[in-house]
């Protein structure tokens, strides 16, 4: 089994607003559908209200590991991969997936690729229904991005 989940789209966005998406707390959360408490910063918890249709009872908690200016976004979050049960037991996860953001200028516009990795942290079986789950919620998070941006 692979230990990663890597999604790639091309948006006809300059490289610029595909970034501000990325990194700047509102617009995250507005594609994301999570209410973040704070700006990211390097280093520090990024917590907030999940909005998604069927998670607004969720709270969102990560920790930003990379700021690399119109280049790359990283940060690493509890892998849950959206386990309802697991979310309202309030038992922390001990696992956490890295969550990397890389951009590239393309001709017209911007190459995003989406790198989660970590899995293999995760027992079995959970580490399965998360992949899964991340992996489906991945396909729709780039269109998310993407339709912000260019809408």
């Amino acid at each position: 089994m692979t230990d990663s989940i890597i999604k790639t789209i091309d948006i006809a966005a300059p490289i610029e607003r595909v970034w501000d998406a990325l990194t700047d707390h509102v617009q995250f959360g507005t594609w994301f559908r999570v209410a973040l408490d704070q700006p990211f910063a390097i280093g520090q918890p990024s917590t907030g209200q999940m909005t998604y249709p069927g998670y607004e009872a969720y709270r969102w908690q990560a920790r930003v590991v990379a700021i690399e200016p119109m280049t790359r976004f990283a940060y690493e979050w509890p892998a849950t991969g959206g386990d309802k049960a697991l979310m309202e037991s309030g038992v922390p996860v001990p696992e956490w997936t890295l969550v990397e953001f890389v951009l590239e200028p393309i001709d017209g516009g911007t190459r995003l690729t989406v790198t989660e990795s970590g899995f293999d942290a995760v027992p079995e079986p959970r580490r399965t229904n998360v992949m899964r789950d991340n992996d489906g919620g991945w396909a729709e998070q780039v269109k998310n991005i993407r339709d912000h941006v260019t809408g």
